[in-house]
């Protein structure tokens, strides 16, 4: 989308947009900010306990997707800018998932406490590895040649049960060493 485009969707002129947000980043930057802010509402629901720890799992997992669903244009937006623009496009990025990405870690944080989730493991990387799934579920299920065998309900429910089976207790290692 132009700035042009975006002026006109937004009934301004071109100059008045550049003159409030200065440069086309800035105002991809700023539209993704409201973006977060409005997924850091949509998630902070329930505090979810870590007693039943695929419960609160697929409770995120079905928020999380809902709010993908939701910025699908401006997630796509931003991932196109990302060639364009790696640095400016990656900072909005990072900024924008920072809160959602803390509030799991430390819900897996208690969780590891509690003894539902393995110890030694990046939590960091697992909640990178687990929001990557349904990113890319919805990236999919959006594009043009949508013609999956599933359900996006059944997409939801594997993507958690992966990631429970990987992070459990007892769950194999990282395998050392390389493979063949």
């Amino acid at each position: 989308m132009t700035t042009r485009e975006v002026a006109e969707s937004a009934q301004v002129n071109e100059v008045t947009l550049f003159r409030h947000f200065g440069s086309k980043e800035k105002l991809i930057a700023a539209v993704f900010a409201r973006a977060a802010q409005s997924q850091a509402e949509a998630l902070s629901g329930e505090e979810p306990e870590t007693t039943d720890l695929r419960a609160g799992l697929q409770r995120f997992a079905q928020r999380f997707e809902r709010m993908l669903f939701e910025f699908e244009p401006l997630i796509r937006t931003l991932i196109g800018e990302v060639r364009r623009q790696p640095t400016a496009a990656k900072q909005v990025i990072m900024e924008a998932a920072k809160p959602t990405r803390t509030r799991l870690v430390e819900y897996l944080r208690s969780a590891q406490k509690a003894g539902a989730v393995r110890a030694g493991l990046s939590l960091e990387a697992a909640v990178d590895a687990f929001t990557g799934m349904l990113l890319s579920g919805m990236l999919r299920r959006t594009s043009p040649e949508n013609s999956l065998e599933y359900e996006q309900a059944e997409y939801v429910s594997t993507a958690v049960e992966l990631f429970l089976n990987g992070i459990a207790p007892g769950a194999p290692k990282e395998q050392g060493g390389s493979g063949s």
